[in-house]
């Protein structure tokens, strides 16, 4: 065994240790990130509360479950808006200079980490109840109603919460100078496969599958192929995510076995860009539901004033021929309610 000078005896290793704690690596971007998340906060908390008024109006007409998971994930995204852009970023970062008690920042963490847990896993849900959907139409009706859909969102509200106490114990990256230890490790590969590595092999492999069972479907027929519209959205919600996440799952792993965010200013820029990547993901899925959805833009029409109710209700039978394929398993006769 090699003795180890005592540290609390040398005021070199102390004066280093200062050094390290007073001197953290400098952010590149300077005050680019605030002014972004300000801008992402402006833009993305009004648009999702929009969706949201948008989507209950559609779950209370329709009674479909995807309306209900849809509504679940903007209700999850604005949570994460709340916590992690304005709380963890603007305000700790922009307004308070971090000049916060830990307790207070490991209790933001939790709540950070529960609303991005749930915000992922409700997408997760939303693919599975598209799949039973396309793939087990005969099971669908029976399996997914809107009693069960609303007790399958609170349990994973629920769980979110509960999977985000031990990121109590998160490392604050930007301060600590030390190396991650176990205990950081074991956090960020959790991290990691909760929110990235396992909910993109079920989103490739659900995926996969219901584009190959269209695809069949549509060869058997000989008609072209035709992706329903909540089949579009929920592949496209999933690949933005998967491509927007990327960077900042990257950068962890790095950080972790490479180099220190704290001393290492290319780590710290990679990590700025990754985190103001993946957020961006919490705004947009409105503009998405927009470029798919007819049935949602006319609802938001509705709701800002500039379309009249009656409108869409003599327009309904036009509407239901477009868009009651991207709700209703594809073996049900489109007049069938589900």
């Amino acid at each position: 065994m090699i003795p180890v000078q005592n540290t609390s005896d040398s005021p070199l290793l102390d004066v280093e240790e200062d050094d390290q704690k007073t001197n953290p690596s400098p952010c590149v971007l300077g005050n680019i990130p605030i002014i972004y998340y300000s801008i992402l906060l402006g833009v993305g908390l009004p648009v999702n509360i929009l969706t949201a008024v948008a989507l209950s109006k559609l779950a209370s007409r329709t009674k479909k479950s995807s309306y209900c998971y849809l509504l679940a994930l903007t209700t999850s995204d604005i949570l994460t808006q709340i916590f992690i852009i304005f709380v963890g970023f603007i305000l700790q970062n922009a307004i308070l200079h971090r000049k916060v008690p830990n307790a207070f920042i490991h209790m933001v963490s939790v709540l950070e980490f529960a609303s991005n847990h749930a915000s992922i896993w409700i997408t997760v849900i939303l693919t599975m109840d598209r799949y039973v959907a396309l793939c087990l139409p005969l099971q669908y009706r029976s399996l997914s109603y809107p009693e069960r859909t609303r007790k399958v969102i609170i349990c994973v509200f629920l769980v979110s919460f509960v999977t985000g106490i031990p990121f109590y114990w998160w490392s604050d990256v930007w301060r600590d100078p030390r190396a991650p230890g176990l205990l950081d490790r074991v956090l960020k590969w959790v991290h990691c496969f909760l929110i990235y590595f396992i909910p993109c092999t079920i989103f490739l492999l659900t995926n996969s599958v219901i584009i190959v069972r269209l695809r069949r479907k549509a060869e058997s027929k000989r008609y072209k192929l035709r992706i329903g519209k909540t089949t579009a959205i929920l592949i496209g919600i999933t690949t933005v995510f998967a491509v927007l996440w990327a960077p900042r799952t990257i950068v962890i792993i790095i950080h972790m076995y490479v180099s220190s965010i704290h001393k290492d200013w290319k780590v710290h820029l990679a990590l700025d860009i990754g985190n103001m990547l993946a957020l961006l993901n919490t705004a947009v899925n409105f503009f998405l539901y927009c470029f798919v959805s007819q049935r949602f833009r006319d609802t938001v029409r509705e709701i800002l004033g500039m379309q009249r109710a009656g409108h869409i209700a003599e327009g309904k039978k036009s509407q239901s021929d477009n868009f009651s394929d991207s709700l209703k398993p594809m073996e049900i006769p489109q007049a069938t309610a589900i």
